[in-house]
């Protein structure tokens, strides 16, 4: 029997995007892409999905950023189709699903179909998918568009649709389109109701190193309570919506809103509550006259449309993931909003009638927010997308046309992370201990904690841990073993959601291999007795590159070093344990951060025994030999990581010598010796015919011989490596060893160490650095011994000028001449002119070319 199609006229009555629905209609019948483009509450969500079914037999699957709008988005659909929900319309989202197998319009989040099409990549069954809320650029959209180009390639039939309130449709149709043409792009524009814009900018600072200040929530809920004051004299029956960053600070504001004395009826709207009062909210007020205060994240920007809003309190923050390339990490940020979201959630106020919207800030921070948020894919951590492209066949993103491409040191480092975890292969291939993990829906080092931890401490505690990891809940005191004995005793909305998720969890862990040994020790649970370790042991399984030892012990805190290197800072407790298992740091300011700038915000205590048992691919134990001070010295370390366990001094192979010296020389360059006079005058002949002469001579410069080190400087390594000290290093017999054969013959000649000038006198060559091949050989000598000598003498085979530096009886320079010949014949004159005064006992001929030359006084010449 053939289904009843869906009613769209009904459906879309009072929904001014029904005017569209012809125009849709008509770019579907040109071609299987299309990009909507239309304002929030217009109702494209609701109208485009039946409009899809009512042309296809198969199911249509609408994707969400987030659970909560998908489960409204589902319930809305189906009261307007006047179906109960499962049955033609459904949903699935993390945890909770209503379907059945006559569904035709399914909501899910993008996350769910990622890992659906892992399973089933050509989406049998399915005539078309809608991404709806493309500018948010969530992560999971984007990777969902890649995927979804590819099977398109494959399936001519299948319609993909995108949809948002703002996006860059161009952009966005160039990718989702075939090869020869973009997508169809239908555009809906409603008149705007005015807005009044007003500003709170808070008298205290917004943020401190531990995230959002306890005084600005207190002035985001004084702002809230007073506009709901002011609105309920006006507009009895209108509400407020107050943007918070996350559900912790959401949380916080409700509690003091419901602790004024004004009797709100105060609500809180975030994914983290029962679906039941999320629908509460979005079906609107009941007959409660009290005024109503909704307080919630971001997801109430463009996902969700709550009904008789008309003043937005906007405290101008959001909370994103972000990595940090210094430090290979990445968590949630708090930061302030772009302006295109504080646009978003202004709207909210003006989309039925008038509105305000009052910004918790000043008009020139508003002015200096970036103009959109940064997309996902750019400063997210990327594991648990690299683990799905190589599942799906695609490493790093190969072949698939994505928006943005993915970060090469992003992605770099997570493809590290999936192999070190044994989820991918040497050719970043998916393992079947990878898929695995991609089926877990949480990140993929969070799903080995889960499985590996549910073997070492009990699913319950290792469940409990990852649910608060995974969570946006808050650790006080950054103390995670604390943290779950209190969610435990707890019997508020937050207890009880982490509850359900670690519930969850518990049942995605696979049962133990059927060889697994039936008795185990039973596991601990975090207590006072056990100070937690075994939670610890559940985070340092997740992330074993955190673990950390303390390293330096202040009056408020300590600084911990991480096996990645990272250095950061707690308070206590946990500043008085000697090993943490880090889940959280992030970038702060103040004493508590120490040196490196970071804060640790989530952490559990560990024994060593266990910190290495979880990085055990980190751990090490070898000789760490070292060219210091002149000389090799060695100590025997233990690491994990950057972390040493144990460090005691020994005597090093001669190998390990060898290479500390080698290390050294590369890393500090020749400086480590002390060159003697000799050698370095060696290496100044040889640079100079280096570079008159070329081919056949060495090349003595700093790089040159570093690279050739074993060429000639073999036996003097391996004296330094026997315990020799630098300062007994003569590097000139070293040098020699690279002296060209037959043609080193002919060095002295070349380059001798000295030049006979007319007095007989042998003087020494004063060779240019060898770094500065323009510079000339310098003789310095005095001006009577050199009476007579016409020629300016070469070096070099006869390429290389010397330069005269001629002197005074005292030693001091006279002249400085390249061409003696020109020197006699004219600026001599001067000279003598000026010095036979000053030193009359020594010779100024007037005629140079005549005289004797000499390097005695007058009469000491005449006595010769």
């Amino acid at each position: 029997m053939t289904a009843t199609p869906f009613d769209l006229r009904s459906i879309g009555m009072g929904l001014s995007f029904a005017a569209a629905l012809d125009e849709v209609a008509t770019a579907l019948d040109a071609g299987t892409a299309v990009v909507i483009s239309a304002p929030p509450g217009t109702g494209k969500t609701t109208l485009i999905p039946p409009l899809l079914a009512t042309r296809a037999p198969g199911r249509v699957i609408v994707t969400q950023p987030r659970r909560v709008a998908a489960r409204a988005a589902a319930r809305r659909l189906a009261q307007l189709d006047g179906s109960p929900l499962g049955t033609r319309v459904g949903f699935t989202v993390r945890g909770e699903h209503a379907m059945s197998r006559d569904t035709r319009v399914e909501f899910v989040t993008a996350g769910v179909l990622l890992r659906r099409m892992l399973d089933d990549p050509g989406l049998d069954g399915v005539d078309a998918v809608v991404i709806d809320e493309v500018h948010e650029r969530a992560l999971e959209t984007d990777l969902l568009i890649g995927l979804l180009g590819e099977v398109r390639e494959l399936r001519d039939d299948l319609t993909l649709v995108t949809m948002s309130a703002t996006l860059e449709a161009e952009r966005i149709a160039a990718v989702i389109g075939d090869d020869h043409a973009p997508a169809t792009i239908v555009e809906h524009t409603v008149p705007a109701y005015p807005l009044t814009e007003r500003w709170a900018p808070s008298p205290v600072p917004r943020l401190d190193e531990r995230g959002v200040t306890r005084g600005f929530l207190d002035h985001v809920a004084r702002t809230a309570a007073e506009a709901a004051r002011d609105l309920a004299r006006d507009d009895p029956w209108a509400d407020v919506l107050v943007f918070a960053p996350g559900a912790r600070e959401v949380a916080e504001i409700a509690r003091r809103l419901r602790d004024d004395e004004r009797g709100f009826d105060v609500r809180e709207l975030h994914g983290q509550i029962p679906a039941a009062a999320q629908d509460a909210v979005i079906r609107g007020r009941d007959a409660s006259p009290a005024p109503r205060i909704i307080v919630t994240t971001s997801l109430a920007e463009s996902s969700l449309t709550v009904p008789g809003v008309r003043v937005v309190v906007d405290s101008g923050l959001s909370r994103f993931p972000q990595r940090d390339a210094a430090r290979g990490m990445s968590g949630l940020v708090t930061a302030g909003a772009a302006r295109s979201s504080a646009v978003q959630r202004a709207g909210r106020a003006t989309r039925q009638g008038p509105g305000t919207v009052i910004r918790c800030l000043d008009e020139r921070t508003y002015a200096a927010a970036p103009a959109r948020p940064a997309p996902e894919i750019a400063t997210a951590d990327l594991a648990d997308a690299a683990l799905l492209l190589a599942c799906w066949g695609a490493p790093g993103g190969a072949g698939l046309r994505l928006i943005d491409p993915l970060p090469a040191d992003a992605l770099a480092e997570a493809q590290r992370v999936l192999h070190d975890l044994g989820a991918t292969d040497a050719d970043g291939r998916a393992t079947d201990e990878g898929r695995a993990l991609a089926r877990i829906p949480v990140d993929p080092r969070l799903a080995r904690a889960l499985i590996d931890g549910g073997r070492l401490v009990g699913s319950r505690l290792a469940s409990e841990v990852v649910a608060l990891l995974g969570g946006d809940l808050r650790v006080p005191e950054a103390d995670v073993a604390a943290a779950i004995i209190t969610l435990r005793n707890g019997r508020g909305p937050e207890s009880r959601r982490w509850s359900r998720e670690a519930d969850r969890l518990r049942r995605l862990i696979p049962p133990p291999p059927s060889s697994a040994p039936s008795s185990a020790p039973a596991p601990r649970t975090p207590s006072a007795e056990t100070g937690g370790d075994q939670a610890g042991l559940v985070i340092a399984l997740a992330f074993p590159a955190r673990v950390a030892r303390r390293v330096e012990r202040t009056a408020d805190g300590a600084t911990f070093l991480l096996a990645s290197g990272t250095r950061a800072g707690v308070r206590p407790p946990l500043a008085e344990v000697e090993w943490l298992a880090v889940a959280d740091v992030a970038r702060a300011s103040g004493r508590v951060a120490g040196a490196s700038g970071a804060v640790i915000r989530a952490a559990a205590a560990i024994t060593e025994t266990q910190a290495a048992q979880a990085a055990d691919h980190l751990v090490t134990d070898r000789v760490e030999a070292e060219f210091a001070n002149g000389r090799v010295v060695a100590r025997r370390e233990r690491r994990i990581g950057a972390i040493v366990r144990s460090s005691v001094p020994m005597r090093p192979s001669v190998e390990e010598g060898r290479d500390a010296v080698r290390r050294a020389l590369r890393t500090h360059g020749l400086d480590v010796f002390a060159w003697s006079e000799t050698a370095d005058q060696l290496r100044r002949r040889l640079a100079l015919l280096h570079h008159a002469i070329g081919s056949g001579w060495p090349d003595v410069s700093d790089a040159a011989l570093t690279a050739a080190l074993d060429d000639w400087l073999g036996p003097e390594i391996d004296a330094l490596a026997t315990g020799t000290p630098t300062a007994r290093i003569d590097l000139g017999p070293a040098l020699r060893r690279l002296l060209p054969w037959p043609a080193a013959a002919e060095f002295d000649a070349l380059a001798p160490e000295r030049l006979e000038v007319p007095s007989g006198s042998r003087i020494r060559i004063e060779y240019p650095p060898h770094d500065d091949p323009a510079a000339r050989p310098v003789v310095a000598v005095k001006l009577q011994e050199c009476f007579g000598w016409a020629e300016t003498p070469r070096l070099a085979g006869g390429r290389v000028p010397v330069l005269f530096h001629l002197l005074s009886p005292a030693g001091r320079p006279l002249a400085v001449t390249g061409d003696l010949a020109s020197f006699w014949s004219g600026p001599y004159a001067q000279v003598r002119a000026e010095m036979r005064g000053r030193y009359p006992k020594h010779p100024w001929p007037e005629d140079p070319w005549q005289a004797a030359p000499t390097r005695h006084t007058k009469n000491r010449a005449a006595r010769d």
